[in-house]
C-alpha cells in the first residue's frame, strides 16, 4: 500500500477519534459507524462523514434540508444569494431526490480546538435547521423530520402487519 494511503488512513482514525472524544457528551450525538456521524437539531440531521484526502483527512458536514422540490430560478436564485454570506456551508442541489442540501469541508487540522469545532457544528445545525423549514413552506418537499416521520410509520405498518381485530378468533364460533 502506497505510503499516502497509509498516512490518509491513519489521519481518518485520528480525526474520527478527535470527533468522537468531543461530541460524545452531546445528547444530539450519535455514531453511525466509524468515521460517520450523526447530529440532531430541531427537525434536521447534521451528518458528518471523515474522508481520507492526500494523505489527510477532510470532516464533510452534510444536512439534507428537503426532499422532492424542484429547482426552478427563484430558489436557485435565493440560494446563491445565501451562499454569499453563510459563515458555515453552503446550499447545493442533488437531482436525484430532487434534494437540497448544506454541506460544508473542514480540514483535520480544524479539529484541534474543540470549543471552535463544537461552536462550527452547532452554527452549522442551526442554519439547517432554520432554512428546511422556511425551504419546504416557501417552495414545497419534505423536510428531514417528515421523512423521518413517514419512514418510521411505514417500519411500524410492516413490523405490526393486519390489525389483529380484523382477524376472527381461532377456535369461536360466529353466533
Amino acid at each position: 500500500m502506497p505510503e499516502r494511503k497509509i498516512r490518509a488512513r491513519a489521519a481518518v482514525q485520528a480525526a474520527s477519534r478527535k470527533i468522537e472524544k468531543m461530541l460524545r457528551k452531546s445528547p444530539a450525538y450519535r455514531k453511525v459507524e466509524d468515521g460517520l456521524y450523526a447530529v440532531k437539531q430541531g427537525s434536521s440531521m447534521v451528518m458528518i462523514k471523515v474522508h481520507p484526502w492526500k494523505d489527510h483527512a477532510v470532516v464533510r458536514l452534510v444536512a439534507q434540508l428537503v426532499k422532492g422540490v424542484s429547482m426552478d430560478e427563484p430558489l436557485t436564485l435565493e440560494l446563491l444569494g445565501l451562499n454569499a454570506v453563510l459563515r458555515f456551508g453552503a446550499f447545493a442541489y442533488v437531482p436525484e431526490g430532487q434534494a437540497i442540501v448544506l454541506c460544508h469541508t473542514l480540514l483535520d487540522r480544524d479539529l484541534g480546538n474543540r470549543q471552535e469545532f463544537l461552536e462550527s457544528i452547532r452554527d452549522f445545525a442551526f442554519v439547517a435547521d432554520d432554512f428546511d423549514d422556511r425551504i419546504a413552506a416557501r417552495y414545497g418537499g419534505q423536510t428531514m423530520e417528515d421523512l423521518m416521520e413517514e419512514s418510521v410509520l411505514a417500519n411500524v405498518r410492516k413490523v405490526a402487519g393486519p390489525d389483529p381485530a380484523d382477524q376472527p378468533l381461532a377456535g369461536r364460533e360466529r353466533q
